[in-house]
């Protein structure tokens, strides 16, 4: 028989009380109805207006003109704003930050990358950025999976994010430290992969370490001749195809960096989910990536930072001339109707600034609502998030932000979000 014990009142109290707040905490929390000005179904490009959205949880659970308000509910009245789903950024380097990039990975130990990717996360997320893809590390290996895990556990503000660890890239490649004097043995900022096995077998170990798809290099370096660009192939189709067919054996995908042909032609080919820059496609190029749904992510905003960031009048001078032809091909590309996606590029610009994206790319030829459509539909299906994430519609993720005016009049309203929610969780307002 266990001898009596008398509590003191002190801490029965404090037990008590302990006890109440994790009752309390237990308690879902109470709905939230926003009302805006504005709500654009982002599938059809209709306006609702006024537009209210019930959320409930981590979830949408009505939206229209006017929703049911249950009587514990939150209402929370934006003004003349527009509802958007999350804005979406297919293209981002969380472990890059403005400055020399070869040296960042030179002279910065991972554990400080990794406190800088933090920033750049709750960045991008308090820009209204609720989805991002991280296409490499940048020489941190899988350091990434720390932050995408972090932020699912609610440690830390984040976007969702699909991780690729180190981009992959060939001896000598685009990535590789040509530059430094070879008895320094420097790093590569990529895993090396010479051949269609050590592609397959990079790819698994990747995967082992926690990345969510690959990220190649296909094309590098690049210069200009003319008025075109010239940027070699580093893989054969047949070397990316054996990387596609283990990625989708691992239930992934692989996305490339391409700059022109033939390299993007190969992406093509093989199959990859995305050819990202995708400065200038052939006709053959453009073909297949209609057929087979195969995203173009311009990037166009890292183009225009280096052009107006450039460190001579001479590099400044070749960096517009790159913007031109991307600006001429972009539109060649829009005139062949080949599918879009949004991606920045961002980390050597500041993070949080991106949105800067679907303005430019409607500046350069396409209509509003299918810059946004870009970013969000086909987004989410790029990320693998499609019928959960880019549309305001009842079982989505209450990922959602709201806009001043209307953004079918002037898109640069999403380089001002006023308000973000991510899974029914208040992260600005």
């Amino acid at each position: 028989m266990f001898p009596s014990t008398r509590i003191p009142h002190r801490i029965l109290l404090a037990l008590i009380l302990s006890s109440a707040s994790c009752v309390a905490a237990a308690q879902p929390p109470a709905p939230i109805v926003l009302h805006a000005a504005r709500l654009l179904q982002i599938d059809t490009g209709g306006i609702l207006s006024p537009g209210e959205i019930l959320v409930e949880g981590d979830r949408i659970r009505a939206v229209g003109t006017h929703v049911d308000r249950p009587q514990s509910a939150r209402v929370i009245d934006l003004g003349d704003t527009t509802l958007l789903p999350g804005l979406i950024d297919a293209h981002v380097h969380l472990f890059l930050h403005p400055g020399a990039e070869d040296l960042q990975t030179v002279e910065e130990s991972v554990p400080w990358l990794v406190i800088l990717a933090e920033q750049a996360a709750r960045d991008d997320i308090f820009a209204g950025f609720t989805a991002e893809r991280d296409m490499g590390t940048e020489g941190a290996g899988s350091a990434d999976t720390a932050i995408r895990n972090a932020i699912d556990l609610g440690l830390i503000p984040g976007p969702r994010m699909r991780m690729s660890g180190n981009a992959i890239d060939i001896l000598g490649g685009h990535e590789d430290a040509n530059r430094y004097n070879p008895a320094q043995h420097v790093l590569s900022n990529a895993d090396y992969a010479n051949t269609a096995d050590e592609l397959v077998a990079v790819l698994r170990e990747q995967h082992k370490q926690g990345s969510d798809f690959a990220k190649i290099y296909e094309t590098g370096k690049d210069r200009i001749v003319g008025d075109s660009v010239q940027s070699p192939y580093q893989y054969t189709a047949a070397q990316l195809a054996a990387a596609v067919q283990e990625a989708r054996r691992l239930g992934t995908v692989v996305a490339v960096h391409a700059m022109d042909e033939p390299g993007a032609l190969y992406a093509a080919q093989a199959g990859v989910a995305s050819i990202d820059h995708a400065t200038e496609l052939s006709d053959e190029t453009m073909r297949l990536m209609k057929e087979k749904g195969i995203y173009a992510v311009p990037t166009f905003t890292i183009f225009e930072y280096f052009a107006n960031h450039a460190a001579s009048p001479a590099a400044a001078a070749r960096e517009h001339a790159l913007l031109d032809i991307k600006i001429r091909e972009f539109k060649r590309q829009l005139a062949a109707g080949i599918p879009f996606a949004v991606g920045s590029d961002v980390g050597p610009f500041p993070h949080g600034t991106q949105a800067r994206e679907l303005t430019l790319m409607a500046q350069f030829g396409m209509k509003p609502l299918a810059a946004l459509q870009a970013d969000m539909l086909n987004g989410a299906k790029l990320l693998g998030w499609q019928g959960q994430i880019g549309e305001l519609k009842p079982g989505y993720y209450a990922d959602i932000i709201a806009v001043p005016g209307n953004p079918l009049d002037d898109i640069s309203a999403v380089e001002h979000v006023k308000f973000v929610m991510k899974g029914g969780q208040i992260i600005r307002q």
